[in-house]
């Protein structure tokens, strides 16, 4: 456990966040590293469909700014309606994008979110925000209370995971 994870959020979705792990590793084994983000969302897409669980691709995710619906914003997949899976093809995961997954989180009531990196080395953090953490303020209402904070753990999981693909809106 990471230190900055306490016992409750270190075991939050443990069984799922493993299985996606592991259909992680067997598409970054299979399809090696190099392709566009695009290639590898497609293909941990369908390894998890495959597997049998719930996945929906490119993710609506409403943006709210004082009560206002802005935008929606595509998360790149929800596995189960409770991880969000934001994947990357880059070197190594930057700060900025544990920063993007942790804005997909506090925009849903959604907790989990993994960050998997297709790079020269498969790479992957998890990262918790509790909903009670999580600023919703109403229509013309400002907060003070500052910005949440995430928990952020990085792990090595060689697991065997399970999923089922949807290219439908929610």
């Amino acid at each position: 456990m990471d230190k900055s994870e306490s016992p409750d959020t270190a075991l939050l979705e443990k069984e799922l966040t493993g299985k996606i792990i592991g259909v992680f590793y067997e598409v970054y084994n299979e399809i090696g590293p190099g392709f566009p983000e695009f290639v590898y969302r497609r293909a941990v897409a369908i390894a998890l469909a495959l597997a049998g669980l719930s996945v929906v691709e490119e993710a609506p995710l409403p943006i709210w700014f004082r009560g206002h619906r802005i935008v929606k914003f595509q998360a790149d997949l929800v596995v189960e309606d409770r991880v969000i899976v934001e994947v990357k093809s880059s070197a190594e995961v930057n700060e900025f994008h544990n920063i993007q997954l942790t804005n997909y989180l506090r925009a849903t009531d959604i907790e989990v979110g993994l960050l998997l990196n297709f790079g020269k080395r498969a790479e992957f953090k998890r990262r918790v925000l509790q909903n009670s953490q999580k600023r919703r303020p109403g229509p013309n209402t400002s907060t003070d209370a500052g910005p949440p904070t995430a928990s952020c753990a990085t792990h090595t999981t060689d697991s065997d995971p399970r999923p089922r693909v949807s290219r439908e809106r929610f």
